[in-house]
């Protein structure tokens, strides 16, 4: 399901006519435009295997195994869903995300899922500590102004941890005041893609939002921002060809045999000698 240009011409439409303002800190900054997800798979060669009329979409690899799942009408605070089905070598997992999560956020972690995975994988504690975000515990992590909180949970009852995200508004008398958004990865999900979210979040530069565009809290500061509606629509169109290179840079290593993979050469035969 390739991004045509009716949709790129729809994208740069939306974002003609908003005066772009440099927005941070990150987790404020609010969702933004989710097609920075949904175009970033398509391009990837996902297909949506929801109902075309419904306001949920669910977009499938190739595959089958991976799924994202939008829902604005959830009965929970979860709009976003990944999943990772099981199959007989890898294990099943799955993220979820809140209404509030800048889509630039997410869009590091499906770009890092349909990417080739790292050779080396990183710490996100410590990509944390090296943004200076003020660390409570081995496994907790805190932004400069209290207001996100990064941290791994044991699930009740047992020994197994999952990694816990969340945005709130600033407590009065109380630890933490009411959440903004969260994300959380079950204790199966790849490290590279937790680390590509956390990095996305401790990211010191800001994110363009448009003038009176939603912000998960008025705390937020905003800057006249020094590009143009074009230059942000060129963006989004550079990173879509960059996904569309790689997905069939994938394909073609995919299809092409190895020399261990090709198949033997049946030897010549050769005449028996005459006695």
């Amino acid at each position: 399901m390739p991004v045509s240009q009716q949709q790129l011409a729809a994208f740069a439409d939306t974002h003609a006519w908003r005066i772009p303002f440099d927005t941070s800190p990150r987790h404020l900054a609010g969702p933004g435009d989710g097609r920075r997800v949904t175009h970033g798979l398509a391009a990837a060669g996902w297909r949506r295997t929801s109902d075309p009329l419904s306001p949920e979409i669910v977009l499938t690899r190739p595959g089958q195994r991976h799924s994202l799942q939008f829902d604005p009408q959830s009965a929970t605070s979860a709009w976003w869903r990944l999943r990772a089905e099981h199959t007989g070598s890898e294990p099943g997992w799955y993220a979820e995300f809140g209404q509030l999560v800048p889509s630039e956020l997410l869009a590091a972690v499906t770009d890092a899922l349909v990417a080739p995975p790292p050779a080396e994988q990183s710490d996100p504690f410590r990509r944390l500590q090296s943004a200076n975000w003020p660390t409570d515990a081995a496994d907790a992590a805190r932004s400069p102004d209290d207001m996100c909180l990064v941290e791994r949970r044991f699930i009740d009852g047992h020994s197994t941890r999952y990694w816990h995200i969340e945005a709130n508004v600033p407590g009065h008398g109380i630890p933490r005041g009411p959440r903004l958004w969260h994300a959380v990865f079950s204790s199966r999900t790849p490290v590279h893609l937790i680390d590509a979210f956390v990095a996305a979040l401790a990211d010191p530069a800001p994110l363009q939002r448009g003038m009176y565009e939603r912000t998960a809290h008025h705390s937020v500061v905003q800057e006249p921002s020094p590009l143009t509606p074009q230059q942000i629509v060129a963006a989004h169109t550079r990173r879509l060809d960059a996904i569309r290179a790689q997905a069939r840079a994938a394909r073609r290593q995919q299809q092409t045999p190895t020399a261990a993979q090709a198949p033997a050469t049946s030897p010549v035969a050769r005449p028996t000698a005459r006695r």
